[in-house]
């Protein structure tokens, strides 16, 4: 079991944005456990990583990983990991195959920032980084979906 990660507060919207990546992955399992036709979870993950991801991704580039340097290894892993990303959701064959290595493959990788590259850009960053990427996340507009496939069965308690 993990311990809870003390997360400086310029860090923790960057934070909570992978607790809505671990969602879309349980909500994609969702999907499928409901049995959700694969058009409409791909529609969602089409929307989320527009919205969701490619934002999040080009702030933690822009404004976290050169912290750390390009050339580091950790950096260099987590861009490796999210151009395979990209690759995955904007892939146009093997949909449904792909929305599994989405669903698995985002939570790892959420998992490492969280728990190893997180950790060690918050040790090394500056008073005046975090300042920026603070003042910079502000900036960053997410929006809402409106299908909400994952609660499918959920339905029938509401009412």
């Amino acid at each position: 079991m993990y311990k809870p990660i003390k997360r400086h507060k310029a860090l923790q919207p960057v934070s909570r944005e992978h607790h809505f990546g671990l969602l879309l992955s349980w909500k994609i399992r969702q999907g499928f456990k409901l049995n959700i036709e694969v058009k409409r979870i791909k529609a969602y993950t089409d929307w989320f990583w527009t919205h969701h991801l490619v934002p999040h991704f080009n702030f933690e580039e822009q404004y976290m990983f050169p912290i750390l340097r390009n050339n580091h290894n950790l950096i260099k892993r987590a861009i490796k990991e999210h151009n395979r990303l990209q690759r995955l959701f904007t892939a146009i064959d093997k949909i449904e195959r792909n929305l599994w290595l989405i669903e698995e493959e985002l939570v790892a990788h959420i998992r490492f920032e969280e728990r190893i590259l997180f950790k060690e850009i918050q040790g090394n960053a500056t008073k005046q980084q975090l300042e920026i990427i603070e003042q910079e996340h502000e900036k960053v507009i997410t929006e809402e979906w409106q299908d909400q496939f994952w609660l499918k069965n959920l339905k029938h308690l509401n009412q």
